[in-house]
């Protein structure tokens, strides 16, 4: 890093006579480190991953543990070592789980991680034919296949310019497309960069795609914009680029009314719901650790008790595929049809039912406790209450959660998610209660970050070179433009001027190219998933502020103590760095 304030600035002679053979040295240098020999050949030496971020097969992390090792619990013989980098829990706020004394999770998603090239599937060909025998589309429609592997979370899709965005933490447009086709820069700044009023690129005009589950109809969307700008005859004029999207989600929805995904996943769940060994130990070692574990989830009772028994039930030796109700014993309290984020709110007057568990019967409660039904016997005594206490509700508030679970601090609960708002932002922002994010996709970025971690540093040096030469640049200018030199001094000030420049240029291009290069390894569209160039992306963004903890896995909460203190590292400002030269 050049450091310029450090030492008066050069004379402009001296400038002129020692630069040339340092920039040349430098810039020769820089180009061997991304020759085609260079570290951004990495994945012409291993076979790639198949998922489209360009990650080699063999990637190992810091501790040398290989993407297929499996961690250990904590509490086994075996827990207690060095885990794995892609099963790392990062920390943005401190978590003290001494002080934590329930710890919660959603099930979609989170524990219940859903296999895209099967359940994703399955869901955009649901959608596409209910856009086509329910909506009107064209049956060419039905002949579309769907790449899972396409869109990432982040994105914001322009619901009225049939676009689709990423956007840096600051809500700066940096990629956009228009369907499929890459927007110019031009194009770029002319739509989002030359307003007297920042967008805010919120709904009703815009559609955030935070859960994994939105993949496939962002997907579609783009699919129905190029389909309409190249065949503008097939689709009725009345249907603009709002319109189609309010047509894709509609059709969703029916997907999610008629039931045909859930019943399609309970039939098989071993086709769309990843095994995971690792949830079990550690639901069990959290509840021998003295947290009530509770569930709460939007699914409704009847697909909740079929994810849950693939999840967390017993195994079945002749294949059956009967439920039963064990996995219960590792939650305190399960509600089911939450209807979350409306959930997190205590004025929400939603009743709270509890689900008698063999027949699905909904039953009236006063706050989770047992009602007498009009003609049945009084439950003024104790010996007249239920035999069974109820464990499994549906409906109700976050106020109703607090009391089955006797807390008396929203900060005492830690909550596991998936979905930024729907289970992040309230519950962080509404309660305060402790909030874990779960990201798969983190894993592999997280072990390739650590594999080109020599490559990264070299951009950062090539993007300070840049900065040096243009700082010269700058310089001579300003000695040419004030008078200050003679007519020698000024003649070889105008020749070295030229030379930078195009020196300038080749670093320019070369950076550019280097850049482009390494975030293709991520993603062959949209890059690193938690970066925008250099800024966070906004969906990195959303995590620090909502997210005290964040990770790839819910399992992975096992692997650490629980009584672990979970610190954040320390923040840096761009003046430290520089002092720092961290």
């Amino acid at each position: 890093m050049i450091h310029t304030s450090s030492s008066p600035s050069p004379s402009p002679s001296s400038l002129i006579t020692n630069a040339n053979a340092a920039d040349s040295r430098r810039f020769c240098s820089f180009r061997k480190l991304f020759s085609s020999q260079g570290p951004f050949q990495l994945g012409t030496r291993s076979k790639m991953d198949a998922v489209g971020y360009g990650f080699p097969s063999d990637i190992k992390g810091p501790n040398g543990c290989g993407k297929t090792e499996v961690s250990c619990v904590w509490a086994s013989p075996e827990g207690g070592q060095k885990i794995d980098i892609g099963k790392h829990i990062f920390c943005n706020r401190a978590v003290n789980m001494k002080n934590i004394v329930a710890v919660g999770f959603d099930m979609d998603y989170t524990l219940a991680q859903y296999k895209p090239e099967t359940f994703e599937s399955l869901a955009y060909n649901g959608t596409v034919k209910k856009l086509v025998a329910n909506l009107g589309y064209p049956n060419e429609l039905l002949d579309w296949s769907f790449d899972w592997t396409y869109m990432v979370r982040g994105l914001v899709l322009d619901k009225k310019r049939g676009n689709i965005l990423k956007m840096d933490r600051h809500k700066y447009v940096k990629v956009a497309y228009h369907g499929f086709r890459l927007l110019s820069k031009d194009e770029k700044m002319a739509t989002y960069g030359n307003t007297l009023v920042r967008d805010a690129f919120d709904e009703p005009d815009y559609a955030l795609i935070d859960t994994l589950f939105s993949l496939a109809e962002a997907y579609l969307f783009a699919q129905l914009v190029d389909f309409k700008d190249n065949n503008p005859e097939k689709i009725s004029e009345e249907k603009d680029y709002f319109c189609m999207y309010r047509d894709v989600r509609a059709a969703v929805d029916l997907c999610h009314r008629d039931g045909t995904l859930k019943q399609m996943v309970a039939n098989d769940p071993k086709k769309y719901i990843n095994e995971d060994n690792s949830i079990v130990p550690m639901l069990q070692m959290l509840r021998t650790s003295g947290f009530a574990v509770f569930l709460v989830t939007n699914s409704l009772w009847d697909y909740t008790n079929v994810v849950m028994n693939f999840l967390c039930g017993p195994p079945k030796l002749d294949g059956s595929s009967s439920l039963t109700l064990d996995w219960l014993k590792h939650f305190d309290v399960v509600i089911s049809g939450s209807a979350k984020p409306k959930f997190f709110h205590d004025e929400n007057r939603t009743n709270l039912f509890a689900v008698d568990t063999d027949s699905g019967m909904l039953i009236n409660t006063d706050n989770g406790s047992p009602m007498a039904q009009v003609g049945g016997p009084s439950l003024e005594l104790p010996d007249q209450m239920p035999d069974k206490s109820y464990k499994v509700f549906q409906g109700g508030n976050v106020g109703h959660l607090h009391k089955l679970l006797n807390v008396e601090s929203s900060s005492q609960v830690l909550y596991v998610g998936d979905h930024i708002y729907g289970d992040i932002l309230r519950s962080k922002k509404v309660l305060g209660w402790r909030t874990m994010l779960v990201v798969p996709e983190l894993e592999k970025e997280v072990k390739l970050l650590w594999h080109l971690r020599d490559t990264r540093k070299q951009l950062i040096m090539l993007r300070s070179e840049r900065d040096h030469i243009e700082d010269q640049i700058h310089h001579l200018k300003w000695s040419l433009q004030c008078d200050c030199l003679d007519a020698h001094e000024a003649k070889k000030a105008q020749s070295k001027l030229g030379s930078l420049e195009v020196q300038r240029e080749r670093v320019r291009v070369t950076h550019q190219e280097a850049q482009k290069v390494f975030h293709e390894k991520f993603h062959k569209v949209w890059g690193q998933l938690m970066k925008t160039g250099y800024q966070n992306s906004r969906f990195a963004h959303q995590v620090e502020r909502f997210a005290c903890l964040y990770t790839s896995q819910v399992g992975n909460l096992g692997l650490y103590s629980p009584a672990k203190y979970y610190r954040p590292s320390e923040d840096f400002m761009p003046h430290e760095f520089d002092i720092f030269s961290l």
